[in-house]
Protein backbone atom coordinates (compact mmCIF):
# COMPACT_ATOMS: atom_id res chain seq x y z
CA UNK A 1 0.00 0.00 0.00
CA UNK A 2 1.31 3.22 -0.56
CA UNK A 3 0.70 6.34 1.38
CA UNK A 4 1.48 9.54 0.16
CA UNK A 5 4.12 11.82 1.80
CA UNK A 6 4.38 15.65 0.60
CA UNK A 7 4.61 16.40 -3.17
CA UNK A 8 8.43 17.90 -2.31
CA UNK A 9 9.62 14.70 -0.71
CA UNK A 10 12.13 12.19 -2.23
CA UNK A 11 12.17 9.91 0.22
CA UNK A 12 10.21 6.52 -0.11
CA UNK A 13 9.67 4.55 3.43
CA UNK A 14 10.08 0.77 2.30
CA UNK A 15 8.71 -1.97 4.23
CA UNK A 16 8.47 -5.41 2.96
CA UNK A 17 8.18 -7.62 5.77
CA UNK A 18 6.24 -6.28 8.81
CA UNK A 19 2.88 -8.02 7.84
CA UNK A 20 1.66 -11.11 9.08
CA UNK A 21 -1.33 -11.67 7.01
CA UNK A 22 -1.71 -14.56 4.31
CA UNK A 23 -4.66 -15.08 1.79
CA UNK A 24 -6.45 -18.08 2.29
CA UNK A 25 -5.84 -19.75 -0.76
CA UNK A 26 -2.16 -19.25 -0.52
CA UNK A 27 -2.61 -20.56 3.11
CA UNK A 28 -3.91 -23.39 2.01
CA UNK A 29 -0.73 -24.29 -0.30
CA UNK A 30 1.39 -23.82 3.35
CA UNK A 31 2.00 -27.45 5.30
CA UNK A 32 2.41 -25.77 8.46
CA UNK A 33 -0.38 -26.64 11.22
CA UNK A 34 -1.72 -23.41 12.78
CA UNK A 35 0.37 -23.46 15.51
CA UNK A 36 4.25 -23.97 13.29
CA UNK A 37 2.95 -20.98 11.31
CA UNK A 38 2.26 -19.13 14.51
CA UNK A 39 5.30 -19.72 15.22
CA UNK A 40 7.57 -19.16 11.86
CA UNK A 41 5.10 -15.58 11.18
CA UNK A 42 6.80 -14.73 14.58
CA UNK A 43 10.76 -15.89 13.68
CA UNK A 44 10.20 -13.76 9.89
CA UNK A 45 8.27 -11.21 10.21
CA UNK A 46 9.84 -7.53 11.10
CA UNK A 47 7.01 -6.67 13.59
CA UNK A 48 6.03 -3.35 14.09
CA UNK A 49 8.57 -1.70 11.65
CA UNK A 50 5.22 -0.59 9.79
CA UNK A 51 4.48 1.23 12.70
CA UNK A 52 7.69 3.03 13.49
CA UNK A 53 8.27 4.10 9.71
CA UNK A 54 4.32 5.69 10.22
CA UNK A 55 6.20 7.46 13.51
CA UNK A 56 9.04 8.50 11.28
CA UNK A 57 7.10 9.87 8.97
CA UNK A 58 4.29 12.00 11.66
CA UNK A 59 7.72 13.32 13.12
CA UNK A 60 9.80 14.16 10.05
CA UNK A 61 9.65 17.50 9.07
CA UNK A 62 8.72 16.70 5.27
CA UNK A 63 6.53 14.12 5.09
CA UNK A 64 8.27 10.95 3.20
CA UNK A 65 5.94 8.61 1.32
CA UNK A 66 5.58 4.94 2.02
CA UNK A 67 5.22 1.78 0.56
CA UNK A 68 4.30 -0.62 2.88
CA UNK A 69 3.52 -4.58 2.07
CA UNK A 70 -0.14 -5.52 3.47
CA UNK A 71 0.97 -9.34 3.13
CA UNK A 72 3.79 -11.58 4.69
CA UNK A 73 6.45 -12.42 3.34
CA UNK A 74 5.49 -15.60 3.43
CA UNK A 75 3.63 -14.79 0.56
CA UNK A 76 6.40 -13.79 -1.83
CA UNK A 77 9.18 -11.92 -0.58
CA UNK A 78 9.72 -8.37 -3.12
CA UNK A 79 13.12 -8.25 -1.91
CA UNK A 80 14.28 -11.21 -3.26
CA UNK A 81 15.51 -11.44 -7.13
CA UNK A 82 13.01 -14.03 -8.86
CA UNK A 83 15.27 -15.87 -10.62
CA UNK A 84 18.54 -17.63 -10.43
CA UNK A 85 20.13 -14.71 -9.15
CA UNK A 86 19.04 -14.66 -5.83
CA UNK A 87 21.63 -16.22 -3.34
CA UNK A 88 18.64 -17.55 -1.00
CA UNK A 89 17.26 -19.88 -2.64
CA UNK A 90 20.23 -22.13 -1.62
CA UNK A 91 18.26 -22.08 1.86
CA UNK A 92 14.90 -22.92 -0.20
CA UNK A 93 14.04 -18.51 0.43
CA UNK A 94 13.75 -17.08 -3.28
CA UNK A 95 11.14 -15.24 -3.85
CA UNK A 96 8.61 -17.64 -3.28
CA UNK A 97 9.62 -19.95 0.47
CA UNK A 98 9.67 -23.43 0.37
CA UNK A 99 11.46 -24.00 3.34
CA UNK A 100 10.49 -22.28 6.40
CA UNK A 101 13.94 -20.50 9.06
CA UNK A 102 14.30 -23.65 10.52
CA UNK A 103 14.62 -25.48 6.60
CA UNK A 104 11.19 -27.78 7.06
CA UNK A 105 9.06 -27.57 4.02
CA UNK A 106 7.04 -24.77 3.99
CA UNK A 107 5.23 -25.49 0.97
CA UNK A 108 5.53 -28.29 -1.44
CA UNK A 109 8.09 -27.30 -4.70
CA UNK A 110 5.98 -26.41 -7.93
CA UNK A 111 7.65 -24.37 -10.78
CA UNK A 112 3.62 -23.46 -11.54
CA UNK A 113 2.27 -22.51 -8.03
CA UNK A 114 5.71 -20.37 -7.97
CA UNK A 115 5.03 -18.51 -11.19
CA UNK A 116 1.49 -17.96 -10.10
CA UNK A 117 2.55 -16.28 -6.87
CA UNK A 118 5.35 -14.52 -8.93
CA UNK A 119 2.55 -12.87 -11.32
CA UNK A 120 -0.09 -12.36 -8.66
CA UNK A 121 1.95 -10.73 -6.41
CA UNK A 122 5.60 -10.13 -6.71
CA UNK A 123 5.75 -8.58 -10.25
CA UNK A 124 2.57 -6.05 -9.38
CA UNK A 125 4.17 -4.75 -6.26
CA UNK A 126 7.91 -4.51 -8.02
CA UNK A 127 5.98 -2.39 -10.71
CA UNK A 128 4.19 -0.04 -8.56
CA UNK A 129 7.26 0.46 -6.30
CA UNK A 130 9.04 1.03 -9.34
CA UNK A 131 6.52 3.44 -10.52
CA UNK A 132 6.56 5.26 -7.09
CA UNK A 133 10.00 5.89 -7.36
CA UNK A 134 9.87 6.97 -11.21
CA UNK A 135 7.12 9.61 -9.59
CA UNK A 136 9.78 10.59 -7.01
CA UNK A 137 12.22 11.27 -9.79
CA UNK A 138 9.54 13.46 -12.23
CA UNK A 139 8.75 15.62 -9.20
CA UNK A 140 11.73 15.69 -7.13
CA UNK A 141 14.61 14.98 -10.17
CA UNK A 142 15.68 12.31 -7.04
CA UNK A 143 14.57 9.71 -5.16
CA UNK A 144 16.13 8.09 -1.84
CA UNK A 145 14.80 4.74 -0.27
CA UNK A 146 15.10 3.86 3.17
CA UNK A 147 14.33 0.01 3.42
CA UNK A 148 12.94 -0.47 6.75
CA UNK A 149 13.41 -3.71 8.28
CA UNK A 150 14.41 -5.88 11.96
CA UNK A 151 16.29 -8.80 12.78
CA UNK A 152 16.40 -11.42 15.84
CA UNK A 153 19.09 -11.03 18.17
CA UNK A 154 20.39 -14.51 17.61
CA UNK A 155 21.09 -15.79 13.83
CA UNK A 156 17.97 -18.27 12.21
CA UNK A 157 19.19 -21.33 10.72
CA UNK A 158 18.30 -20.16 7.20
CA UNK A 159 20.83 -17.32 7.45
CA UNK A 160 23.81 -17.66 5.07
CA UNK A 161 25.89 -15.32 6.88
CA UNK A 162 25.53 -16.15 10.80
CA UNK A 163 28.90 -15.90 11.27
CA UNK A 164 28.56 -12.08 10.89
CA UNK A 165 28.61 -9.78 13.93
CA UNK A 166 24.81 -8.49 15.09
CA UNK A 167 25.49 -5.24 16.42
CA UNK A 168 22.09 -3.17 17.81
CA UNK A 169 21.77 -1.51 14.55
CA UNK A 170 22.73 -2.60 10.92
CA UNK A 171 22.95 -0.57 8.09
CA UNK A 172 22.92 -2.31 4.57
CA UNK A 173 24.46 -0.13 1.57
CA UNK A 174 24.65 -0.51 -1.99
CA UNK A 175 28.02 0.36 -4.02
CA UNK A 176 26.28 1.87 -6.74
CA UNK A 177 23.37 3.05 -5.09
CA UNK A 178 24.60 4.65 -1.38
CA UNK A 179 26.27 7.36 -0.96
CA UNK A 180 28.55 7.38 2.02
CA UNK A 181 26.95 10.91 2.90
CA UNK A 182 23.82 8.45 3.12
CA UNK A 183 25.55 6.19 5.33
CA UNK A 184 27.06 9.04 8.03
CA UNK A 185 23.38 10.37 8.38
CA UNK A 186 22.06 6.61 9.13
CA UNK A 187 24.96 6.06 11.62
CA UNK A 188 24.68 10.15 13.35
CA UNK A 189 20.63 8.96 13.67
CA UNK A 190 20.66 5.58 15.36
CA UNK A 191 24.21 5.83 17.00
CA UNK A 192 22.61 6.10 20.36
CA UNK A 193 20.84 2.59 20.53
CA UNK A 194 24.14 0.99 20.47
CA UNK A 195 26.58 -0.17 17.85
CA UNK A 196 25.72 0.22 13.79
CA UNK A 197 27.32 -2.15 12.00
CA UNK A 198 27.46 -1.94 8.04
CA UNK A 199 26.27 -4.67 5.88
CA UNK A 200 26.26 -7.11 9.27
CA UNK A 201 24.92 -8.99 9.43
CA UNK A 202 22.84 -8.28 6.36
CA UNK A 203 23.82 -7.04 3.35
CA UNK A 204 23.04 -4.80 0.84
CA UNK A 205 19.57 -2.01 0.09
CA UNK A 206 16.30 -2.57 -2.24
CA UNK A 207 16.63 -0.88 -5.79
CA UNK A 208 14.15 -1.42 -8.08
CA UNK A 209 15.83 -3.73 -11.01
CA UNK A 210 14.40 -1.49 -13.56
CA UNK A 211 16.70 1.56 -11.51
CA UNK A 212 19.21 -1.20 -10.34
CA UNK A 213 23.23 -0.07 -11.76
CA UNK A 214 21.29 2.21 -14.57
CA UNK A 215 19.79 5.41 -12.64
CA UNK A 216 22.29 7.08 -10.10
CA UNK A 217 19.91 9.67 -8.95
CA UNK A 218 17.94 6.27 -6.77
CA UNK A 219 19.58 6.44 -3.83
CA UNK A 220 19.06 3.49 -1.12
CA UNK A 221 19.63 2.76 2.05
CA UNK A 222 18.51 -0.39 4.19
CA UNK A 223 17.95 0.56 8.34
CA UNK A 224 18.07 -3.15 10.13
CA UNK A 225 17.33 -2.78 13.72
CA UNK A 226 17.82 -5.97 16.47
CA UNK A 227 14.55 -6.54 17.50
CA UNK A 228 14.95 -7.15 21.78
CA UNK A 229 15.77 -3.76 21.40
CA UNK A 230 12.09 -3.30 20.99
CA UNK A 231 10.44 -6.09 21.61
CA UNK A 232 9.95 -8.96 23.54
CA UNK A 233 11.37 -12.12 20.87
CA UNK A 234 9.76 -14.77 22.44
CA UNK A 235 6.43 -13.61 23.24
CA UNK A 236 6.25 -10.17 20.31
CA UNK A 237 5.23 -7.79 22.84
CA UNK A 238 6.49 -4.61 21.92
CA UNK A 239 8.03 -1.73 23.39
CA UNK A 240 6.39 1.41 23.10
CA UNK A 241 8.74 3.57 24.20
CA UNK A 242 11.59 2.27 22.62
CA UNK A 243 9.62 1.90 18.91
CA UNK A 244 9.23 5.57 19.62
CA UNK A 245 12.60 6.49 19.84
CA UNK A 246 13.26 4.31 16.89
CA UNK A 247 10.75 6.35 14.79
CA UNK A 248 12.29 9.73 15.86
CA UNK A 249 15.49 8.89 15.25
CA UNK A 250 14.26 7.37 11.41
CA UNK A 251 12.63 10.93 11.10
CA UNK A 252 16.17 12.37 11.96
CA UNK A 253 17.58 9.99 8.99
CA UNK A 254 14.49 11.24 6.64
CA UNK A 255 15.13 15.16 7.39
CA UNK A 256 19.01 14.85 6.23
CA UNK A 257 18.11 12.31 3.21
CA UNK A 258 15.48 14.78 1.74
CA UNK A 259 18.00 17.77 1.83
Amino acid sequence: MIHAGAPSSPVILHVPHSSTAIPADVRRGILLDDAALDLELLRMTDAYTDTIATTAAADAKTTPWRFVNDLSRLVIDPERFPDAREEMLTAGMGAVYTRTSGAATLRASDALAEAGLIARYFTPYATALAHLVDDRLNACRAATIIDVHSFPSVALPYELHSDLDRPEICIGRDDTHTPQILVDAAVEAFCGFGTVGINEPFIGTYVPLSHYGTDLRVRSIMLEVRRDLYMDESSGAPNEGAMRALGAALARLIDSAAE
